[in-house]
């Protein structure tokens, strides 16, 4: 059993490895940062378990933001330019192909 709430990373996006699913991982992020702006190899899944995380996303050059709340989940689709900013701290169950940045 895994309690968000009381995982802290060391560093900003620091993660705890769940699962490895085939091709794909599963992992409980700490997050207190923003990520930088990256392009998946794939899909990658968002679910926010603690806090709230701003999803900014460049599709076809236009910039739009999604804000997650807890229990909230964003789907980024393979080629989605992306980053994540945490309002504080936040905690987030990522799944995405294993490897990917």
């Amino acid at each position: 059993m895994y309690r968000p709430r009381d995982y802290t990373g060391l560093k900003a996006w620091d993660a705890l490895d769940i699962e490895s699913i085939d091709d794909a991982t599963v992992r409980l992020h700490w997050a207190d940062k923003p990520y930088k702006w990256h392009i998946n190899d794939g899909p990658e899944v968002f679910v926010v378990l603690d806090g709230a995380v701003d999803i900014h996303t460049r599709i076809d050059g236009e910039e739009q933001l999604v804000r997650l709340e807890t229990g909230d989940v964003f789907h980024a689709q393979d080629g989605d330019e992306h980053f994540a900013h945490p309002d504080g701290v936040a905690r987030v169950l990522v799944i995405e192909n294993r490897g990917s940045v």
